[in-house]
C-alpha cells in the first residue's frame, strides 16, 4: 500500500478528552475517528488490525470445533421476557420500535436468540455436543462511555456457546474454550490472568473465568497469589483468615451499653476511643429485592456487595439511606449495632472471630463494648461478605499473600448450565426417548477492545508498537526522498519481493521532510522499518525494529532475508 493513497491523517497532539494513552494514540495515528459518544469508525489502518485479530480468533475456534454463523444484530423483546432478563438488565439494554409497535433490542449479547434458535434446530442427543459462536458488533447504553474502545456503547465482540448433554460434557467444552482463550492472547503478545469471576448479568449455574490484560488504567481489581495460580476478580476473591489470639478476659466479660454523644464513624470511634478499627464491628444496612437486611464486618473491611448479592439470591441490591434505615430498623445512622436488631444479620467470618468488639448499641448516642461475636450476635447468617485486602494469605495455599492488579476485562468464560435452556425450553430427546434439558457454556471476547489493551501494554513516548501477529502492515518502507530514482527503484524491488511473499508493506511515498515520515512512523507503530537513503548507491538500506529502536545497514537481500524469517518465527 502506498501511504500517499491511504486515507490516514496523523495528529500532532491529543485530543483534550482522550483519557487514556490508547485512546490518544489510536485518535492521533488516524486508527479511530469519534462519531458520537462511545461510538467509533475503524479507519482503514485501524480496521486491518481488526480483521487480524479477527483471524486468530477464527482459526482458534474453528481449531476448538467451533461453528462459524451471524445472528441479527436486533432482537425481538419477547425473547428477552420469556428469559427472564428484560427487567434486569436494566437501561444499558437499547430497546426501539418497528412501524408496527413491536419492540426490538439492540443485542447487547445473544444468549436468547442462540437458544431459540437451537430448541427449533436441535431436537436430538444426537445432534449434541454443539458449539456455535459469532463475531458480530454488540450495543450498549453505557451510562457513561470513557477509555475509547475500552468501554464504548457500540463494540465487536466473538460470542460462542456450547451445548451439551450433561455438566461432564460443559467441563469439557468449557475447558477446551479455557485453553482456547490462553492460545488466543498469547498470540496477541498480551501479558494476561485468568481470574475467578462473577457472571454479572449473563449469569449461569457455575464456574466462571474473565481474562485480564494487566494494566494500570484497567477498570477491574485482581487479587492473585504470589506463590500459586490462584487469581480472582476483587468481586470474588477471598483469602485466608487468620487465627487470633483469645484474651480469656475478654470472652467472660459481659458486653455493656456507654455513652457516645455524636460519635457515628469508624473514624470518630478510633479517635475518641483511642482503639483500632479492628476493635470495631461496623454495621451497614442495605436494600435487598425490597427487604432490609443489615451486614456486619470488621471496621477495617469494606462490604462485598456482589458477595452480599449472591449470597441472598437477590436480583437489586442497594445501601439505605438515612430515612430508610431509621424507618426499618427505629434507629438513626451511626448508632446501628448487630445485637438485637429486628431485620436479618449477615456477619462476617472474620468478625465471628472477635471477642471484645465494638459496635452501636441501636440507640442514639450509645454503643456497646465487650460483645463476643459467638455469644452475644446471632450467626443465623455467617459467610465472607467482604473485599479481601491486600497482603492477606492465600485461600488456596500456604506459602502465597494476596497482590493487587489492575486489569482490562478481555474475554470471558461461564457455565451457565439451564439458566437460559431451561426457561426457554430448549430440551431434546436422550438414548432412552427422555426429555432433557441441554446444559449451556457461554464464551465472549471483546475484539474491538483487544486493540486499545495491547496498546497499552505496547507503547513508548513516541506511538504504538504493534505485535507482529496482528501490526496494520509487518513492514514499512520509507524512502528518503521519492525524488531520487535510485531509492525508488531500491523500494519498488523490494516491495514487490515482500508482496509476492505474504508480506503486509506500507510504503511512505509522501514527499515529506525524512523527520516527518519518522515521526509517523513511530507513532503508527509498524514492526519494522526500512530505510532506503543514499548508501542505496552501494545496494544497503537501514533496518529498524520498531520495539527496541535497534538499527542496523544491511544489504537489500538481508533485509529481505530478515523480514522473512521475522514472519515466520511469529506465525
Amino acid at each position: 500500500m502506498y501511504q500517499s493513497k491511504l486515507l490516514l491523517t496523523t495528529m500532532r497532539e491529543s485530543p483534550a478528552d482522550a483519557e487514556v494513552i490508547s485512546h490518544q494514540l489510536l485518535l492521533r495515528a488516524g486508527f479511530i475517528r469519534q462519531l458520537a459518544a462511545g461510538i467509533y469508525t475503524h479507519m482503514p489502518i485501524g480496521l486491518r488490525v481488526l480483521r487480524k485479530i479477527e483471524q486468530i480468533v477464527r482459526k482458534e475456534m474453528d481449531k476448538a470445533g467451533a461453528q462459524e454463523m451471524l445472528m441479527p444484530a436486533m432482537q425481538p423483546t419477547e425473547l428477552w421476557k420469556e428469559s427472564g432478563r428484560y427487567y434486569v438488565y436494566g437501561p444499558e439494554l437499547i430497546r426501539l420500535h418497528d412501524r408496527h409497535e413491536r419492540e426490538f433490542a439492540l443485542g447487547p449479547t445473544h444468549e436468547e436468540v442462540i437458544t431459540s434458535i437451537v430448541r427449533n434446530e436441535i431436537n436430538s442427543y444426537k445432534k449434541l455436543p454443539v458449539t456455535l459462536y459469532q463475531i458480530q458488533t454488540k450495543f450498549r447504553d453505557e451510562r457513561r462511555p470513557r477509555f475509547g474502545l475500552l468501554r464504548g456503547r457500540e463494540f465487536l465482540m466473538k460470542d460462542a456457546y456450547s451445548f451439551d448433554i450433561d455438566w461432564n460434557g460443559l467441563d469439557q467444552s468449557y475447558w477446551n474454550m479455557f485453553h482456547s482463550y490462553h492460545r488466543i492472547f498469547n498470540q496477541f503478545g498480551l501479558n494476561f490472568r485468568a481470574v475467578e469471576a462473577d457472571s454479572g448479568t449473563i449469569g449461569g449455574e457455575g464456574e466462571t473465568h474473565e481474562f485480564m490484560a494487566l494494566a494500570d488504567i484497567g477498570e477491574d481489581t485482581i487479587a492473585a497469589c504470589t506463590c500459586c495460580e490462584y487469581a480472582a476478580n476483587i468481586e470474588r476473591a477471598e483469602s485466608r483468615n487468620p487465627q487470633l489470639g483469645v484474651d480469656e478476659a475478654s470472652t467472660t466479660s459481659q458486653h455493656e451499653k456507654f455513652y457516645t454523644p455524636h460519635i457515628k464513624t469508624i473514624d470518630q470511634l478510633v479517635e475518641n476511643l483511642q482503639i483500632d478499627p479492628t476493635d470495631i464491628m461496623k454495621t451497614i444496612v442495605f436494600i435487598a429485592d425490597q427487604r432490609a437486611v443489615a451486614v456486619v464486618v470488621r471496621g477495617d473491611h469494606e462490604i462485598n456487595e456482589l458477595k452480599v448479592k449472591n449470597y441472598l439470591g437477590a436480583e437489586q441490591l442497594s445501601l439505605a439511606d438515612s430515612e430508610t434505615v431509621e424507618m426499618m430498623t427505629g434507629v438513626p445512622t451511626g448508632f446501628i449495632g448487630p445485637i438485637g436488631l429486628s431485620i436479618p444479620v449477615l456477619v462476617d467470618q472474620t468478625v465471628v472471630q472477635m471477642y471484645s468488639g465494638i459496635a452501636g448499641a441501636n440507640e442514639t448516642d450509645h454503643h456497646h463494648r465487650n460483645i463476643n461475636a459467638g455469644r452475644d450476635i446471632t450467626l443465623d447468617h455467617v459467610g465472607d461478605f467482604r473485599n479481601v485486602i491486600e497482603g492477606e494469605l492465600c485461600s488456596r495455599c500456604n506459602e502465597g499473600t494476596l497482590a493487587f492488579h489492575r486489569g482490562i476485562e478481555i474475554g470471558h468464560v461461564f457455565k451457565l448450565g439451564t439458566k437460559y435452556s431451561g426457561q426457554l425450553s430448549a430440551t431434546f430427546l436422550d438414548s432412552y426417548g427422555k426429555s432433557q434439558t441441554m446444559i449451556m457454556g457461554c464464551y465472549g471476547i471483546g475484539v474491538s477492545r483487544i486493540l486499545s489493551a495491547v496498546i497499552e501494554q505496547n507503547h513508548d513516548e513516541n506511538g504504538m508498537i504493534w505485535p507482529s501477529t496482528i501490526a496494520p502492515y509487518h513492514v514499512h518502507l520509507i524512502p528518503i526522498s521519492v525524488k531520487d530514482h535510485l531509492q525508488m527503484e531500491v523500494v519498488s524491488e523490494l516491495y514487490n519481493r515482500l508482496l509476492e511473499n505474504g508480506v503486509d508493506v506500507l510504503i511512505d511515498d509522501r514527499d515529506e521532510r525524512p523527520g516527518v515520515k519518522f515521526k509517523d512512523s513511530d507513532l503508527i507503530g509498524i514492526p519494522i522499518r526500512i530505510v532506503v537513503g543514499k548508501d542505496a548507491v552501494n545496494g544497503n538500506v537501514e533496518i529498524i525494529k520498531r520495539r527496541n529502536n535497534q538499527k542496523e545497514i544491511i544489504t537489500v537481500n538481508e533485509a529481505f532475508d530478515r523480514i522473512i524469517d521475522s514472519i515466520k518465527k511469529s506465525d
